[in-house]
């Protein structure tokens, strides 16, 4: 059956009319992926060695880390592991007993490339073990244990991934206790030390972890039999509608109409709140580089490519799939009597201001210094007079149908694989870290701050010419894009 199965699914890919996209899709996607795999091989096979050149103990310090792998694990799998419901759904309309299918299900989520990159990373960290410590029976079933935490997590996501409210209370708990190590009110490592530790002092915990493990399987499946009917468990979530009242907006015309539509799809929606929330997040990507914790990000220039992301995380995450955001209605929007002017300054005020709530949200910031949040107010400059521009002109290129009821594809899609886009992204990153390095190299920081500012403030200062030459370019990719949302999601 099994068989039957992948040979089922190995069709549906050189059948699609899609093929060669996806096979483009494939190759670069595979190419970046053997880049991180020699990375986490390199990685796994250098911890022993890096705590010990330290002059620590490389087995304690690993228990005593451990915790941050699994947990970054989880969240990645929460936000990216997701399953095709819509293979399900064809299967559903065979003969195939359900019980086989949610057996492969769960199989095939052993290999998942979440597994296999796990691997990449605990199979050489526990050779180095091997290699240079005292084989016991502590270490082997240790060793073990770590196999074991890895598939807890595998099926750990696949039966809790669609229970937002557990993830949300796992992210805050998270953040909370990342801020209380940094300042050491609670170092969290101490206590996740004595946890991992325990599984080499007490080797027989491995067979409880087992039965644990075991338990969630069990009740994954009984879950996924429980659900898998096409007008149960495979539906789309149906939500009740809110009602949020924005008529001041009315006041600005066509631009507070459009505005206030995307306000109320950003509150409404699941899509769009998952956005919301990775913008949230980018707040935070600065304590990357401001807390010295990875070496190689120490520098200004770094620095400067951090503050980019600080406050313009919404910017790129819903900026770039402009107009696909409106993808279901497109094709009827355009039938009406409206300006793309007044459609891309409504998205274009809805950056600037997410922009400035970020600012806001990174005043923490000022505890690293004046500096620090300089370079963030800079990079807000430069977010809202060239970012928010070059995000709406990729947009035009990225013809990626959303639907808005799902996190399929979050973070991006096959036909958002275009070469004008990614040509467009380079300068929203390489160019205020050039300025600044000139300013830096000519005189001081000031004036590399200086630089980042102007270039936004001149961008800001010639917006209404920048959105009539963005909107030459949405006019003459119009039909193509509706062809495209045409097209199933």
């Amino acid at each position: 059956m099994n068989k039957l199965l992948f040979y089922l699914r190995k069709k549906a890919f050189f059948r699609s009319q899609l093929f060669v996209t996806n096979l483009i899709l494939t190759i670069v996607v595979g190419i970046y992926a053997v880049m991180f795999a020699a990375f986490l091989l390199i990685f796994g096979f250098g911890t022993y060695f890096i705590f010990e050149e330290e002059g620590m103990n490389p087995l304690q310090e690993i228990n005593r880390y451990m915790i941050y792998f699994f947990g970054a694990d989880l969240m990645l799998r929460y936000m990216f592991q997701k399953f095709n419901t819509n293979n399900i759904r064809s299967l559903l309309l065979t003969n195939i007993p359900k019980t086989k299918i949610v057996k492969n299900i769960l199989g095939r989520s052993v290999f998942s490339i979440f597994n296999i990159f796990g691997l990449l990373y605990i199979l050489p960290l526990i050779g180095t073990l091997f290699f240079n410590l005292e084989i016991t029976l502590s270490l082997v079933l240790w060793s073990f244990s770590i196999l074991l935490f890895l598939y807890f997590n595998n099926y750990l996501n696949l039966l809790l991934n669609k229970i937002d409210a557990f993830f949300y209370v796992i992210f805050g708990i998270a953040i909370l206790a990342g801020i209380a190590q940094y300042y050491e009110l609670i170092t969290i490592t101490d206590y996740t030390f004595y946890f991992y530790n325990a599984f080499y002092e007490y080797p027989f915990l491995v067979a409880v972890l087992a039965i644990v493990l075991g338990g969630i399987i069990y009740l994954a499946y009984k879950n996924y039999i429980a659900n898998l009917y096409l007008d149960k468990g495979l539906e789309a979530k149906q939500n009740e509608v809110q009602n949020i009242n924005l008529s001041w907006l009315d006041k600005y015309g066509t631009t507070g109409t459009f505005l206030k539509l995307d306000i109320k799809m950003l509150l409404r929606n699941k899509r769009s709140k998952s956005t919301m929330w990775m913008s949230f997040f980018f707040v935070f990507y600065g304590l990357l580089f401001f807390t010295n914790i990875v070496p190689m990000y120490n520098n200004p220039v770094m620095h400067m490519f951090a503050s980019i992301f600080v406050t313009g995380g919404f910017i790129f995450n819903f900026g770039n799939y402009i107009p696909s955001w409106d993808s279901s209605y497109y094709p009827f929007m355009m039938t009406q009597k409206i300006t793309y002017n007044d459609y891309l300054k409504s998205k274009w005020w809805l950056m600037v201001i997410s922009t400035c709530v970020c600012v806001v949200l990174a005043l923490f910031y000022l505890s690293f210094g004046l500096d620090i949040y300089l370079m963030i107010l800079a990079g807000a400059f430069f977010n809202i007079g060239v970012n928010t521009h070059l995000v709406m002109l990729s947009g035009a290129f990225v013809k990626t149908p959303i639907d808005l009821g799902t996190n399929k594809n979050l973070m991006g899609d096959k036909n958002a694989f275009n070469i004008k886009a990614i040509l467009l992204a380079l300068p929203k990153m390489l160019l205020p870290m050039l300025l600044y390095g000139i300013g830096v190299f000519i005189k001081d920081a000031t004036l590399g701050y200086i630089l980042v500012s102007l270039a936004g403030i001149i961008g800001f200062a010639f917006r209404n010419y920048i959105f009539s030459q963005i909107e030459k370019v949405y006019k003459k990719e119009k039909y193509s894009t509706i062809a495209a949302y045409k097209r199933s999601i």
